[in-house]
């Protein structure tokens, strides 16, 4: 089907029939306009079945009194990551309200304290960029919202509002702060929509404009050079009373039509949608493959962490066993930890609340916090954890085999590897932001002088300079494997609840990871691992290991065995 067809289509199944048509000739001269204008991203690893990594970043992370913090950031990459990372994630660095970012003043402007957009454009020259598009909500200190105040275009009919006393009680919230917001106007007191807090007004998607206005920033993103763009908080984007406005069949048509539209323009962006909600729906923004290219793997995160912190990975083998190959052309994202809390929504009917509640008891005795949304009936559930990757570890040097050996396993995962720059680091919970900010997700958002940074790093025995050396050398083995490209298979095998297993496939080459999650000695025999006994090369450590017939596990011990070119 012609695509302008399929958008006409999927624009008809949002709007009347006389709106997607105007919609539609607007959204493809859109399209034509930034025809051609995107870069050629060449290290995205989805584009060439690749086996590249990301890093996660707030822009300003890294700090340094004589730079501006993109080039602060800009040099530390250069100087300690190098090659081992291909795409950097930069988190909102445009000028905002709240919230670290994710309440946007202006989609169009990076933030001055920041840096400039020639900075962001001297970063992609080394690494693939992703952006936010921050798609459901911008700052009530937008324009646009000054507009809607003021009954003026074009913000007047950009934002959701609703009757006092409609019955929202069946809306899914990731928070306990109010849903609607009283707003005085010029036109009297109107009550707004508020997914997130009073400061991130949700924009209003069924009004065609907030569409194409979207779009417009989506490609301006492109043209200024990013590959990827994520969708962050998609899953709320459209609104129905009465329903739970969570992922609801107008949201997945949105993504459909931005995807159908970066491909119209002739762009190889990738989208990736942010949706932390429980597997299923998670991957629903698959579609057909027609709809996000990448997926956050939500599920993944609280699982390692559950299996790590109890010595019991019976939970992450069998979700891990019942995973499906992305479609074709699509992948997820694999991380453990982000700038956000550790999700527990993706924990459903994975492990049961009394285990739930166990794991958020044992992350507070290591100084977490959790944050609570609302699931009727005046009940809350944790939503996430607040703490930092190192510090739900344990955050001591005696931590540090537990914590590596998790990455390890998390790097053969099939997908893309994700890493947050404070796991990277090895840091440890920001109490002093915490109490600086009053946000509990400022515990994993802190600065770094980039000075300081790098007299820690320069010591061979520094804790983070023993994380950073393990992973970046991990990574860099790691893109030398194509059982770990993206297209690679998955077998997941059952041996322990102690251990997982599972063996990476692709036509080159065969890798059986093996990853102990307990801190004593384990052995396991060849025919349980489904192999024969011989000596097989860990490309992990580039050492040959034998298995004659049992293979010995040390303390969260991890192999990435290659069957390949086995000697027997």
């Amino acid at each position: 089907m012609p695509a302008r067809t399929r958008l006409s289509d999927l624009l008809n199944l949002l709007y009347s029939t006389e709106v997607a048509t105007k919609t539609s000739n607007r959204l493809i001269e859109l399209a034509s306009q930034f025809s051609g204008a995107a870069q050629q991203h060449q290290n995205i690893p989805i584009k060439n079945n690749g086996n590249g990594a990301m890093l996660i970043t707030y822009a300003d992370t890294i700090r340094d009194n004589d730079m501006e913090p993109l080039l602060a950031l800009t040099q530390f990459l250069n100087q300690q990551i190098g090659d081992a990372i291909q795409s950097v994630h930069l988190l909102p660095f445009y000028p905002s309200s709240s919230d670290d970012g994710f309440a946007v003043t202006d989609y169009r402007r990076v933030d001055h304290h920041i840096g400039n957009w020639q900075q962001v454009a001297e970063l992609s020259q080394h690494y693939d960029l992703m952006f936010d598009l921050v798609i459901n909500h911008c700052s009530r200190e937008h324009l646009w919202f000054a507009d809607f105040i003021g009954g003026r275009d074009p913000g007047k009919g950009y934002f959701i509002t609703l009757p006092e006393g409609s019955d929202t009680s069946a809306v899914v919230r990731p928070r306990s702060s109010p849903l609607i917001s009283d707003v005085q106007t010029y036109a009297g007191i109107r009550h707004v929509w508020t997914t997130f807090s009073a400061d991130q007004v949700d924009l209003d998607f069924s009004n065609p404009e907030v569409l194409v206005e979207l779009i417009s920033i989506l490609f301006f993103y492109i043209q200024r050079g990013c590959g990827l763009i994520r969708l962050d908080a998609v899953a709320f984007l459209w609104k129905r009373l009465g329903s739970n406005c969570m992922s609801l069949p107008e949201t997945h048509v949105v993504v459909k039509i931005l995807r159908l539209l970066v491909e119209i323009a002739g762009h190889q962006t990738i989208l990736i949608t942010e949706t932390n909600v429980p597997h299923e729906e998670n991957i629903s923004y698959y579609g057909n493959g027609d709809e996000t290219h990448g997926v956050y793997q939500f599920s993944l995160a609280p699982l390692l962490l559950y299996s790590y912190t109890f010595g019991d990975a019976s939970a992450l083998t069998r979700w891990a066993q019942q995973l499906a190959p992305p479609p074709s052309g699509c992948f997820a994202l694999n991380f453990m930890a982000s700038h956000d809390g550790i999700g527990l929504r993706p924990l459903e009917g994975l492990i049961d609340d009394s285990g739930v509640d166990a794991l958020v008891e044992k992350m507070h005795e290591r100084g977490a916090f959790s944050s609570m949304r609302d699931i009727g009936n005046g009940t809350q559930r944790p939503y996430e954890i607040n703490i930092s990757l190192f510090s739900a570890f344990g955050g001591t040097r005696q931590s540090l085999p537990a914590y590596l050996g998790a990455h390890a396993l998390l790097l053969a995962f099939q997908g893309m590897p994700g890493l947050y720059i404070h796991s990277l680091l090895a840091s440890r919970n920001d109490l002093a932001k915490v109490e600086e900010t009053g946000r509990t997700r400022s515990i994993n958002r802190g600065t770094l002088q980039l000075k300081a940074l790098e007299a820690d790093l320069a010591k061979a025995d520094s804790v983070r300079s023993q994380v950073l050396d393990f992973l970046t050398r991990a990574l860099r083995r790691r893109t030398e494997q194509p059982a770990f490209a993206l297209s690679a298979d998955q077998q997941v095998l059952t041996v322990a609840p102690t251990l997982v297993a599972f063996k990476r496939k692709s036509r080159e080459q065969t890798i059986l990871v093996v990853a102990s999650v307990v801190p004593n000695t384990q052995e396991l025999t060849a025919d349980l691992l489904e192999i024969d006994p011989g000596d097989y090369q860990c490309e992990l450590h580039q050492r040959d290991v034998a298995i004659d017939p049992t293979l010995t596990l040390n303390a969260y011990q991890v192999y990435w065995l290659n069957l390949t070119n086995a000697s027997p």
